[in-house]
């Protein structure tokens, strides 16, 4: 790249607007844990009579695909084709999820519906003051789901499934919450295989289950999840963490997502890049991780580079930032416009 970093950003951008203008068609191979998303909006003004917590007078419910699923709505929304391997419970919430990628146009044909098992339910209560504020906070998360682990078979189904797919892939997204669909034998199988293939592997995995992503392309951390590592292996800064973990795991690159503080990527071609967040106002940070694995997978798979894909990964999580909660999901059209005002934004300074 040239020593303009102004220069080389705004060549950036434009070829990521265009990516995303022209990306129709392009598969990717997405296998990882689904859930419900549930949120319940009120106004909490009065304290319990009996406990210090909040009374929460519901107004509104709503609810969405969240974790794979998430990512699947993501891409289709930039006009891919999904060969989406996942599973969820024979019961209510996993009917709403079927409905919701219904919705938004996911192929389902590979997810396995399993009788007589919960689907994963995330269920929030925001509340703000009624007259007095706007902006809800968060008062409570519960978690709902099951009790048993997944069977082997199944995992084992869905990995080979996957597996068949990648042949008419052009990206494979490993979206792991430890609940079963992936497993570390299974992941290993995944990443090898686009290997071979020579497609990139976007893996967004638990800290305490990396070893599932060796080899992979790149993998997604949370800014705070890395400094957890830091301090565990007692290294001087965030960015010597990084160059370990990459030679340790075999990674080509860390995408770090740091909120309001930006996204970093840490690469073994050269020094970590900071890409601070421009996004006007943060309101909530859900489904960010969705967002950017979805954005890695349409950028890399379309032959760009690691740093175009961190950045369109960075204007995907200023789009999620800015959102109102419910309402994360990235697409096409609003990111193009996030990209064109930053584009913008550049040249108006640049005068």
């Amino acid at each position: 790249m040239e020593d303009d970093p102004i220069k080389n950003r705004e060549e950036s951008l434009q070829r990521l607007i265009s990516l995303l203008r022209s990306i129709e068609g392009n598969q990717v191979t997405l296998i990882g844990d689904t859930m419900l998303d549930r949120y319940h909006h009120g106004f909490a003004n009065n304290l319990n009579s009996t406990a210090p917590v909040p009374v929460l007078k519901i107004t509104r419910s709503e609810e969405s695909a969240g974790a794979s699923a998430h990512i699947a709505i993501g891409l289709t929304s930039f006009g891919m084709k999904v060969a989406f391997h996942t599973c969820v419970g024979q019961d209510s919430e996993g009917d709403a999820v079927l409905r919701s990628l219904k919705k938004s146009e996911v192929d389902d044909n590979n997810i396995i519906s399993i009788p007589e098992r919960k689907t994963l339910t995330k269920i929030r209560f925001f509340g703000s003051r009624e007259s007095l504020l706007d902006r809800e906070q968060i008062l409570l998360q519960a978690d709902r789901g099951p009790n048993e682990p997944l069977d082997r078979k199944i995992s084992s189904m869905l990995t080979t499934n996957a597996i068949a797919s990648m042949n008419n892939s052009c990206a494979l997204v490993i979206s792991d919450y430890d609940k079963g669909v992936v497993s570390e034998k299974g992941a290993q199988e995944l990443i090898k295989k686009a290997n071979e293939m020579g497609i990139p592997s976007i893996v967004d995995p638990k800290l305490t289950g990396l070893d599932k992503s060796e080899g992979a392309t790149v993998v997604i951390f949370e800014k705070r999840g890395l400094s957890l590592l830091t301090r565990r292996i007692n290294a001087k800064d965030d960015e010597e963490t990084g160059k370990i973990l990459l030679e340790q795991y075999d990674w080509e690159g860390i995408l770090v997502l740091g909120g309001i503080d930006g996204v970093y990527l840490h690469h073994k071609d050269g020094a970590s890049i900071h890409m601070p967040c421009m996004a006007p106002v943060a309101r909530q940070q859900i489904g960010m991780h969705d967002a950017a694995a979805a954005s890695l997978a349409a950028a890399l798979g379309a032959d760009l580079s690691l740093h175009d894909a961190a950045l369109l990964a960075s204007a995907a999580c200023e789009c999620v930032l800015s959102a109102s909660t419910s309402q994360e999901y990235i697409d096409s059209e609003t990111l193009t416009l996030w990209l064109d005002e930053l584009s913008w934004q550049m040249r108006i300074s640049d005068r």
